[in-house]
């Protein structure tokens, strides 16, 4: 059984020696998913102009032209929030979603003496990619349907899918059912404690809010560090126990 001291100790016992290699990793993930906080005001200006000389004989005709203005507007509006939403939809899930399990992958192995940041290209190779997309996409495909149904079942569904991306960079073809399949075993009789230890953190990212909350940027290295020690435990016992295999996970003997 692990708890959360151990994991954090293990965590700190590798930032010790790679603590700039793992805040660049979580830095070139927070840049390209828009997560870097900002102290940035801003400030807008309205006002109206009217014009008390318009005629009382054309104010019908204008008053049609601008409901049909308002129409056409409206339309194109519709169509550019759909045009946006999917191309911010392809570019989380062609980019940022790889890039994430490339993260999840250097986190892993620096956990197991081998830091290397080219880990965060792990995805992108030819006989990966489109395994890890798919993957990705339909495990966040899955919690967003547990998000409409409630709120409390979307939380626990998204740790049940939460090892998913670490279990893809262990082996990316394993397959997207069962990728998702043994996250759910892993996370059996987890989550209450997954819970417990990302409450934990809190008191991180609170002292990381000064200076504009650009201390945060420096807890992102102890979180995904600890997060990666808590897989490695779940997937030992997972071994330990049966539910999945060394070659199943792509693991030498």
């Amino acid at each position: 059984m692990w708890t959360r001291k151990e994991l954090k100790e293990k965590a700190k016992q590798v930032l010790r020696t790679s603590y700039w290699k793992a805040f660049l990793v979580s830095l070139v993930l927070a840049i390209i998913s828009g997560g870097i906080p900002s102290c940035s005001f801003n400030s807008s200006f309205s006002g109206s102009i009217g014009n008390n000389g318009s005629s009382m004989n054309l104010s019908g005709f204008f008053d049609g032209i601008g409901d049909w203005l308002n129409g056409a507007l409206l339309v194109i509006i519709i169509i550019f929030a759909i045009i946006a939403g999917l191309i911010a939809l392809a570019f989380r899930f062609f980019l940022i979603v790889p890039l994430e399990v490339g993260v999840r992958q250097y986190f892993k192995q620096a956990a197991q003496e081998d830091v290397n940041m080219n880990y965060l290209g792990y995805s992108f190779k030819k006989e990966k990619y489109l395994a890890i997309v798919k993957g990705m996409f339909w495990s966040a495909f899955l919690n967003f349907l547990w998000f409409l149904l409630l709120i409390v079942p979307g939380i626990v569904k998204a740790y049940s899918y939460s090892l998913v991306p670490y279990i893809l960079a262990d082996n990316a073809n394993i397959g997207t059912k069962r990728a998702i399949a043994l996250s759910i075993q892993m996370t059996r009789g987890q989550k209450w404690n997954m819970f417990v230890l990302d409450l934990s953190f809190i008191g991180w990212y609170l002292l990381g809010t000064l200076a504009c909350g650009i201390g945060v940027l420096f807890v992102f290295p102890y979180v995904n560090s600890t997060e990666a020690e808590l897989y490695l435990v779940l997937r030992q016992q997972a071994l330990d126990d049966g539910v999945c295999t060394r070659s199943e996970l792509n693991l030498m003997v």
